[in-house]
């Protein structure tokens, strides 16, 4: 099977491409580079230029702003079907965030024009990828409520919940993670993160294993995150 056969089918079995004739998949396939990121490396940077649209094919990346020097702010994980930067479609030039691959990933790199022309001539894959981008907003929305309102073992909670939510659960992606990218989620320290995680293990909330994390009573983090 060559590059792009295999990119077709990778289009067609993905949800938001589902619907996309024959010719408009031909065409995707014809503006796009396939390029593969091991685990730690970084697939874009904050205020780099943005050439392109950059689309998940596989693996698990890490997105976050740098807000310092040495420091940052985990906005999510982007999974198997995810767009990252789709903002330059609609004419930013530049990436407002960083992208790293937290597991070996492989990633399309697909011209912003012919994501474009797709938008403007296929109603049904606009609205899909509307429907994805408000669940994004969605959680940048909680991250900035997560900042805003709540004490420190809520923020470890609500960021504890995220990443053991729906799109997830299929692979444990706590195993990819270090302390301190969890610290970076929940927007507190890594100090605090490693107390606060000791804390749920004696409450029996979750039960850690080296660097793995499992939720056992996921009830007690959600009342935690809403309340403290």
């Amino acid at each position: 099977m060559d590059s792009k056969q295999s990119t077709n089918s990778i289009f067609e079995s993905a949800a938001c491409f589902q619907g996309l004739y024959p010719e408009e998949l031909e065409k995707l396939a014809d503006k796009k580079t396939r390029v593969q990121y091991l685990k730690g490396e970084n697939i874009f940077k904050q205020g780099a230029f943005s050439p392109h649209v950059t689309y998940v094919l596989s693996g698990l990346v890490r997105v976050y702003l740098q807000t310092g020097h040495n420091r940052q702010l985990n906005i999510r994980l982007a999974a198997p079907g995810d767009f990252l930067s789709f903002s330059s479609v609609f004419g930013e030039t530049t990436y407002h965030y960083s992208a790293l691959a937290v597991k070996d990933a492989w990633v399309c790199m697909i011209e912003k024009d012919a994501l474009r022309e797709l938008l403007q001539n296929n109603a049904d894959f606009a609205l899909r990828i509307v429907s994805r981008n408000c669940r994004n907003e969605q959680q940048l929305l909680d991250v900035i409520g997560n900042l805003s309102y709540k004490q420190m073992r809520g923020k470890l909670a609500s960021a504890l919940l995220y990443l053991s939510s729906e799109p997830f659960r299929q692979e444990n992606v706590f195993k990819y993670l270090t302390r301190q990218d969890i610290a970076d989620f929940a927007s507190i320290s890594t100090e605090s993160t490693i107390k606060f995680l000791k804390e749920f293990e004696k409450d029996e909330i979750v039960e850690l294993k080296k660097r793995d994390i499992e939720i056992k009573d996921m009830k007690k983090l959600e009342v935690i995150s809403r309340n403290s």
